[in-house]
């Protein structure tokens, strides 16, 4: 397994343009995330089934022969387990791996778990056991160990052989055309923009609270987002998820008041004057300008009886087509399809997982059977 780093513009240049003659191309990431907003790039790695290159995003100021390679419909890119890689992509380059696969979608489609890590395939399909123990280092650091930088190379390298044996059993088994789909749904999730004022629909709990209550969570949950975004700071690090359900709660309009209720001090230092503003000026909205109260399934009487009819569906479908049936709909795709039945009168701009392309077609149509 030879590697080469690549930290300067030519020979950037050289390695993509050479990557862009091929078909398919394996990539992967190294980056930190712990408290920042937005994952912060390390490394990346890339295997063309000739070249294998580490290139360095720090030494690099200049990464548009990157950029080019990805926006190239003509070369298939490769990831595994691709979800962060994708956000990462995307929040660098403003652009993500067009057309992409990811294999451990393409593995599911052949009966594995969901989840089914890259070490795992590596053992079973290829009798290699990788060395995860670099899994958490600093990819920020530099410079990079030969340890670091071999664990970074293995990725990439044996991903074009795990590769080249699902691809073939997919094809066999009429799933390429589906994995591509899918794949191209995960990317699609992972970059869709978020609405900053239903930020307080996201906050765990939220459903608890009353219309009043949730006056005051609104703005706060879209101001901490803003907060967050403009900082770069992951937002429990901005102020705790639990800290805006007290205040909402308690309705606490003081520093002082919120000190009293353990809100974090650090928060109520930096932001508790700003906060007891917008709680004041939540309090002097009108009822008819409050949000509505947050519905969950739960309330419904039928959910708990219903629920357990299209997880059975679920399961008989997924065995007759030798999938896993948390593959096939999940427990959340089931909960969005009943939402969607039962609150959104079936927008069609907002179609379920279920009811799109090879699920519908497995069980979507069974599962619509059931609701009526």
């Amino acid at each position: 397994m030879n590697y080469r780093i690549i930290n300067t513009f030519s020979e950037l240049e050289r390695v993509c343009l050479a990557a862009r003659e091929t078909d398919v191309v394996m990539l992967d990431t190294e980056f930190v995330r712990t408290r920042t907003y937005y994952p912060q790039l390390g490394l990346i790695q890339m295997y063309d089934g000739e070249s294998l290159s580490l290139i360095d995003p720090l030494e690099i100021d200049d990464m548009t022969p990157f950029v080019h390679l990805m926006k190239d419909t003509a070369v298939l890119k490769v990831l595994h387990a691709c979800g962060e890689d994708i956000e990462v992509f995307f929040n660098q380059f403003q652009c993500v791996p067009t057309p992409m696969v990811d294999s451990q979608i393409m593995a599911a489609f052949l009966g594995y778990g969901l989840s089914t890590g890259f070490a795992a395939l590596s053992n079973e399909l290829l009798g290699v056991e990788l060395d995860k123990s670099e899994s958490r280092t600093n990819w920020l650091a530099r410079p990079l160990t030969e340890r670091q930088l071999t664990y970074a190379a293995a990725d990439v390298f044996y991903l074009m052989p795990i590769y080249q044996q699902l691809l073939e059993k997919v094809q066999t088994a009429g799933w390429w055309d589906a994995a591509l789909a899918e794949s191209e749904l995960q990317c699609e999730k992972r970059t869709r923009p978020q609405d900053a004022d239903l930020a307080y629909l996201n906050i765990k709990g939220a459903w608890q609270l009353n219309p009043a209550e949730l006056a005051i969570l609104k703005p706060l949950a879209t101001w901490r987002f803003h907060e967050a975004v403009k900082r770069d700071l992951a937002l429990n690090f901005v102020i705790r998820e639990n800290d805006l359900l007290t205040i909402a709660r308690s309705r606490l309009t003081t520093a002082k008041a919120m000190e009293e209720a353990g809100i974090d001090v650090h928060a109520v230092r930096r932001h508790g004057n700003k906060i007891a503003l917008m709680v004041k000026e939540a309090m002097q909205l009108s009822e008819d300008e409050y949000p509505e109260p947050i519905e969950t399934l739960m309330d419904y009487p039928s959910y708990k009886q219903l629920f357990k009819e299209l997880k059975d569906t679920v399961k008989g479908a997924a065995q007759s087509q030798g999938l896993a049936p948390e593959f096939v709909a999940s427990k959340k795709q089931l909960n969005q399809l009943l939402s969607w039945v039962w609150k959104g009168n079936q927008d069609p701009e907002k179609t379920p997982d279920v009811m799109q392309g090879w699920r519908r077609q497995v069980v979507g149509t069974r599962l619509m059977k059931k609701l009526g």
